[in-house]
């Protein structure tokens, strides 16, 4: 049986007891659902060797991996929103300062991006607004995963100067 089989039986056999995992430490169904099919995906498409004996244990530690990406993530929007409310004060969310503010702060961004080299701005856009992790900016680039590194931290750093003189 090869790997796709094997994980095509596993989740056929183990979806649901996968699916109140991942919903226990959630507690939205939806966003359960979507971590789900992001577990048995990111195996589909790995190139890991998988047996029966190593597939349960892969499958619920890419599970808490994504757990816990989906916590820093909504961890980090809510700190977004919260600098936003304070930046504007009293305003509602809906309310023109508040857009003014959000404009505001993307453009900011983008001229703080526009300073960057480009190597340097091509990691840090993808790394901020596609989502992306360093070794995957890595696959798709083409290049070494010490100069991605490497290049995002520079870019992280310069962009944080750029911003302080705004804050």
């Amino acid at each position: 049986m090869n790997n796709h089989q094997l994980i095509a039986a596993y989740c056929t056999a183990h979806r649901a007891e996968l699916l109140a995992f991942v919903s226990s430490r959630i507690g939205d169904a939806c966003q359960a659902e979507d971590v789900v099919q992001d577990v048995f995906l990111r195996l589909l498409t790995g190139n890991r060797l998988i047996s029966e004996v190593t597939l349960p244990s892969l499958v619920y530690t890419t599970a808490r991996h994504l757990i816990t990406d989906y916590w820093r993530c909504k961890r980090v929007r809510e700190e977004y929103e919260h600098y936003l409310s304070h930046a504007v004060g009293t305003a509602s969310p809906a309310s023109p300062e508040s857009v003014f503010s959000a404009r505001q702060l993307t453009e900011r961004m983008e001229r703080g991006l526009a300073r960057l080299p480009e190597q340097c701005r091509e990691v840090y856009r993808l790394h901020i607004y596609g989502g992306l992790r360093v070794s995957e900016i890595s696959q798709q680039l083409g290049q070494g995963y010490k100069s991605v590194e490497h290049r995002l931290g520079t870019a992280r750093k310069a962009m944080r100067q750029y911003l302080r003189r705004y804050a």
